[in-house]
């Protein structure tokens, strides 16, 4: 599958795995991201990068309604906007103070982010749930070749008994989020996961062999 176009819609996490007031690092074809969730459960996904001394706002913490830099604190909005500098508590950041922010959403147990202003909501997985990520050494390429089949449009892989959802994070790396039937049970989960991890495997070697 190509890059993502500008106007589409990204898989970058499971909404699971993003719990209220908490923030991990993602990636979409325009950098790095800060994916948080606040107290109250808004998601957003800012630049992983604080416009004061450049740290990742990933490795930062959520307070409230704010993300906040680990490095001199300063909070920052869902809109981007700086919110607060402890340094000088007294002080109304001005508008300029801002990380960039792109477009969020959340669909059937996905977060989705946008690259550019997509026309149309994310796809639907028609019946299915996501069940857990992991992270291919491989390229989107390494891992439809090691599946034996094509990602559809909507970054959907069928690989026999398991859907796979993809995305490149960067050079050479797949995002592969595990899709299962929304009435598989405890055993056809643990065979889904196993089978993801034995397609991962399968997909770096083939990236291994195609560099060497």
């Amino acid at each position: 599958m190509p890059a993502e176009p500008t106007g589409s819609w990204v898989p970058v996490a499971l909404s699971s795995d993003l719990p209220a007031a908490t923030v991990l690092p993602a990636r979409i074809p325009a950098g790095a991201l800060a994916l948080w969730r606040s107290q109250s459960g808004r998601v957003a996904a800012s630049a992983d990068r604080c416009p004061h001394r450049g740290m990742s706002l990933s490795h930062g913490f959520v307070r409230g309604e704010t993300l906040s830099c680990i490095y001199h604190g300063w909070s920052y909005g869902q809109a981007g906007n700086c919110l607060r500098i402890p340094a000088h508590p007294g002080l109304t950041p001005p508008d300029a103070i801002r990380t960039v922010t792109h477009p969020v959403t959340e669909a059937d147990g996905v977060v989705w982010v946008a690259v550019g202003e997509p026309a149309a909501a994310p796809p639907g997985l028609a019946g299915l749930v996501p069940l857990r990520s992991l992270t291919a050494f491989a390229d989107i390429a390494a891992v439809e070749a090691a599946a034996g089949s094509k990602t559809t449009a909507e970054g959907l892989l069928d690989a026999g008994d398991i859907r796979l959802l993809l995305s490149s994070t960067r050079g050479g790396e797949t995002l592969i989020h595990v899709l299962v039937s929304a009435d598989a049970g405890p055993a056809d989960r643990i065979a889904a996961v196993r089978a993801a991890e034995a397609l991962r495997r399968g997909a770096e070697d083939i990236q291994k062999k195609g560099a060497a």
